[in-house]
């Protein structure tokens, strides 16, 4: 059975005993009721990985790391997922899914027709708990990377920002397919998805997206719920790219 894998916002050096954060220790002592002498693996979210032991003085917890395991498990290529505030708590699944598949960002997009409206500190309290939620994915799954998640924007603030790569949005009347879109595009150029909520995206920020230079693109003949079409994106332009 693999070992146990935490992330360790730490430096992390092979032959080095270091002291587990308290959260990770709690984690790691009360709720997997770990033991000392037990094999566990802790990245920092840098690349590659540590294999380590567990002790424990107390309530505290050690680690003695061995060496370092360049290992990695990302993809060939770089996708982001701009996704549109779907609601309820659709957003947990999504965050947690993107990691599994490999996504190196998701920027929620506060659309026009997001249901879930969110400011001040239940915003805060909202990102940081899809970051603890990407971070508990990238540790059950292999990452020794965090995928990035950023605080909601409109669409308009988001279109503003630097372009990376192709931006394509699904749209299901779009003119184009997705594996059309994609052999215009260099092998190695990041990929951009652009994914609306339930009500899809507005007419205005349709146009916004066409302006920005963003692509429609279409994914079949049936219409994908919001929490589903992204990652069915992700997928798809995995096996299309080999990555």
């Amino acid at each position: 059975m693999p070992a146990p894998r935490f992330h360790c916002d730490a430096p992390l050096t092979a032959g080095a005993r270091i002291a587990l954060p308290d959260a990770l220790a709690h984690h790691a002592l009360r709720v997997l009721r770990l033991r000392a002498g037990e094999a566990i693996t802790l990245f920092n979210g840098q690349g590659g990985e540590y294999p380590a032991v567990l002790e424990v003085e107390g309530k505290a917890g050690f680690a003695q790391l061995g060496d370092f395991n360049p290992r990695e498990a990302e993809l060939g290529g770089r996708i982001i997922l701009a996704q549109g505030l779907p609601s309820g708590d659709k957003m947990d699944w999504v965050v947690e899914k993107a990691v599994e598949l490999g996504a190196a960002r998701v920027s929620p997009i506060a659309a026009q027709r997001s249901v879930l409206q969110l400011s001040g500190p239940r915003l805060e309290k909202r990102v940081a708990h899809w970051q603890r939620i990407a971070q508990s994915a990238a540790e059950q799954c292999g990452r020794n990377r965090l995928m990035t998640v950023d605080a909601p924007l409109t669409l308009e603030a988001w279109l503003a920002q630097p372009a990376e790569g192709l931006r394509v949005l699904c749209h299901p009347e779009a003119e184009q397919d997705l594996a059309a879109t994609l052999q215009g595009a260099p092998d190695q150029a990041a990929i951009t998805l652009l994914v609306g909520p339930e009500g899809g995206w507005s007419d205005k920020e349709l146009e916004a997206a066409r302006t920005a230079g963003v692509q429609a693109v279409r994914f079949g003949p049936r219409v994908l719920r919001t929490e589903t079409a992204g990652l069915a994106l992700i997928s798809a332009i995995s096996a299309l790219r080999g990555w």
